[in-house]
């Protein structure tokens, strides 16, 4: 399988760096092409602006992103660095980002790739969305390292569980663009982590790896597939169940 890692930490010599070495050579040795962008390394431009949009954008003018990004991508005026990465995501039949947990979501360099990236016409383009678009039939999965303890992020854990914390990149980032979105793989105490609860993670990691081409998705519910009010994009009543809320209603049960 082809996978694309896309790596966000500012010290490879941290848990989440090591992780990646472990990541890679498990890839590798059950004969996966890789290829990793590691944001930090290649001092990656994280804001989006009107440089962006160096040849269809008047310089001053009123910027409105979405418009400009669909307007350079389909005339090829994307920035060189932009166009290198998205030949990456065309190339990728898995997506993974690797990143560590920072104020509940990916860290800024990584959210900038995103935005610079997953242009209108390529990441996404109305009402194509949530089960289809650019990336549909392309796999993603996030590997995140956090710093609170596993029960921080439980059902009754004050940080909210971990799947509705990453819910708003999995759910609205990747499954919107047309990814099918695998469960998350993600440690706990990192910062001061033991070398052996870091062979023990390491180890659980490969098992995952190794069984990545079998394991079950998460079961989002497509815009498409019949479940919602379009348009408006409501769940239609009545598929929750009993004194079900939230994150939890978008996906299928089975």
């Amino acid at each position: 399988m082809k996978t694309l890692i896309v790596f966000a930490h500012p010290d490879e010599r941290s848990f989440n760096g090591s992780l990646l070495k472990e990541t890679v050579s498990q890839l590798e040795s059950d004969g996966h092409e890789v290829k990793v962008t590691d944001l930090y390394k290649q001092h990656w431009k994280s804001q989006i602006d009107e440089d962006d949009f160096p040849v269809t954008h008047e310089k001053g003018s009123r910027l409105v992103v979405a418009v400009e990004s669909q307007k350079a991508y389909s005339s090829h005026h994307l920035t060189l660095d932009v166009v290198e990465e998205q030949e990456k995501m065309k190339w990728a039949e898995l997506v993974i980002f690797q990143f560590p947990l920072w104020w509940f979501s990916m860290p800024a360099i990584m959210k900038g790739w995103v935005e610079r990236v997953f242009s209108a016409g390529l990441g996404y383009a109305l009402p194509d969305r949530y089960g289809a678009g650019g990336f549909e039939g392309k796999k993603a999965m996030l590997i995140v390292t956090a710093g609170g303890g596993e029960s921080n992020y439980s059902a009754r854990g004050i940080n909210g569980p971990i799947d509705d914390v990453l819910h708003l990149i999995n759910h609205n980032m990747l499954f919107y663009s047309g990814m099918t979105v695998l469960p998350s793989f993600v440690t706990y105490k990192t910062d001061y982590a033991t070398e052996e609860v870091f062979q023990n993670y390491a180890a659980k990691l490969r098992n995952t790896l190794k069984n990545i081409e079998t394991i079950e998705p998460i079961k989002y519910r497509k815009q498409s597939g019949g479940d919602y009010v379009i348009p408006g994009g409501i769940l239609k009543e009545g598929l929750e169940r009993p004194g079900e809320t939230g994150f939890d209603m978008h996906i299928q049960k089975d």
